[in-house]
């Protein structure tokens, strides 16, 4: 099967972490094309007004099911209802995630552990499950958040970057071993974005105000992530700044540690 996954009318788009945020405003946008949305988080109450919100926008049938992507067996039981509810998934946006920044000599291990079982093997676990449905069908979009701090780690993200990092890895092999399947991986890497992220992620409440420019907003973010659907687009980084600064990192390491020190650690 080879749908035109460019045009979103009735094909459906799988979010997990969608009941706020940037997953939200993604919902909203796919929704607003036609699609089919289903939205996965752990607020239930909040989830339902995405979905009455989808709904209305699409003139078709939403969905809404809780799920803490932290348990495995949660995410089997949700995906098992999705394929037998509502169908075949065309578009899977794994953005559900939290951070949490903290000194790595003092920061609280149950803590690290949540967010790598969250961050990372919940996104896994979520991709496994989709991608070999998808794999059946010859066709699929997997679209992962993951991070600029993926690419240039500052201090007190160590365990945040760490995660994000293993995203970029992942995405990376699973694009190749995909791509022969008919199914395209894109990894997006924003930099700070508008959202209700940096409430639990950063405590003093000033880091937003810090990197002042540098903040993207929620919807021009949703935008650029829709637009990718159904292209061959291998990567999204955003803003251009900390983009330009990654590769600079990685091209003058000790030039790029000191940027990382001066310039885009405010945390």
């Amino acid at each position: 099967m080879n749908k035109n996954l460019k045009q979103l009318t009735n094909k459906v788009v799988f979010i997990t972490g969608g009941s706020a945020g940037l997953g939200e405003e993604v919902a909203y946008k796919v929704a607003s094309q036609g699609a089919i949305v289903v939205v996965t988080a752990r607020r239930e109450e909040l989830l339902e007004e995405v979905r009455k919100k989808c709904s209305s926008l699409s003139n078709k049938p939403a969905y809404a099911y809780r799920l803490d992507i932290s348990k495995p067996d949660e995410i089997e039981k949700v995906i098992k209802q999705v394929y037998e509810e509502v169908g075949a998934i065309d578009v899977l946006i794994n953005n559900a995630g939290f951070g949490h920044f903290e000194e790595a000599l003092t920061f609280d291990m149950s803590i690290a552990e949540n967010m790598f079982r969250v961050n990372v093997l919940g996104m896994i676990y979520v991709t496994q499950l989709v991608a070999i449905q998808m794999a059946e069908e010859e066709q699929g979009h997997i679209i992962n958040i993951a991070s600029q701090a993926g690419k240039m780690a500052t201090s007190k993200s160590s365990i945040y970057s760490a995660t994000k990092f293993a995203v970029i890895g992942y995405s990376n092999a699973l694009r190749l071993e995909l791509k022969p399947l008919g199914i395209r991986v894109t990894t997006v890497n924003p930099g700070p974005i508008d959202t209700n992220f940096f409430d639990i992620a950063d405590k003093s409440g000033n880091y937003l105000k810090k990197v002042g420019k540098m903040v993207l907003k929620t919807e021009n973010v949703a935008n650029r992530i829709v637009n990718l659907i159904g292209t061959q687009k291998r990567e999204l980084n955003l803003p251009y700044s900390m983009e330009l600064a990654s590769k600079f990192y990685t091209l003058f390491p000790k030039t790029g540690d000191f940027l990382a020190l001066r310039i885009f650690d405010n945390k």
